[in-house]
């Protein structure tokens, strides 16, 4: 491209800075792009020409773009490099966990929008019956292949993405007794299905990593 073309490509994006499109209070004027265009401009389409969003304060012309958040969190220092592994491996097993804490939530959201769509209780059983199934036919699989750190994170971050620990999805899904069975055998392998997530305190860590991940910063 030649400095010319790049010249009148700046001054084309500086116009329509300026006249493109300028809000005042609630009305926006918006100009045709090829009614500013010439012969002599056909080198340019509409293509070409960026439109921007401006406002009029006091006089002065702002550009209005919207951002993405980004988060922004103190650097992290390691005392030693067995801590900074550890730091790692977090990561690594968070983001094992993280995606099956996400379907969980989904599939809960979708199982109870159609739970209040049956009138009995013996409808409702009876679905949730068919939900442990497919359940298990579609994941168990993948989810035995979980390390037993990356379950005691799944377990807290199913939490936080449904709002209840898996010992009462347990129990709303295979009852009280099958609840209290469950917990113990998770028991034996040192996790705890009434384990609550708390993003301000001891799970401080793993939210800090999840927030990244779903920023895409990590």
């Amino acid at each position: 491209m030649s400095p010319g073309q790049i010249l009148l490509k700046l001054s084309f994006f500086c116009l329509s800075m300026v006249t493109g499109l300028v809000t005042y209070g609630q009305d926006s004027v918006l100009y045709d792009v090829d009614s500013i265009l010439t012969e002599e401009d056909s080198i340019l389409t509409t293509q070409d020409i960026y439109v921007a969003r401006a406002v009029v304060i006091d006089g002065d012309t702002l550009w209005v773009a919207d951002l993405d958040e980004v988060y922004i969190f103190p650097t992290k220092k390691f005392k030693s490099r067995r801590e900074r592994r550890r730091y790692t491996r977090l990561i690594y097993n968070i983001k094992k966990a993280y995606p099956w804490a996400k379907l969980a939530g989904e599939k809960l959201a979708d199982v109870e929008v159609h739970l209040v769509s049956l009138e009995t209780e013996k409808e409702q059983k009876d679905y949730m019956k068919l939900v442990e199934k497919e359940l298990l036919k579609d994941y168990k699989k993948d989810l035995k292949k979980l390390t037993v750190t990356q379950g005691r994170i799944l377990i807290k971050l199913v939490d936080r993405e449904t709002g209840d620990t898996s010992y009462e999805l347990v129990k709303e899904l295979r009852g009280k007794i099958s609840a209290v069975l469950w917990q113990a055998l998770a028991r034996l392998f040192g996790s705890n299905l009434k384990s609550e997530y708390d993003p301000e305190g001891e799970d401080r860590l793993i939210e800090e990593i999840v927030v990244l991940i779903e920023n895409g910063q990590l």
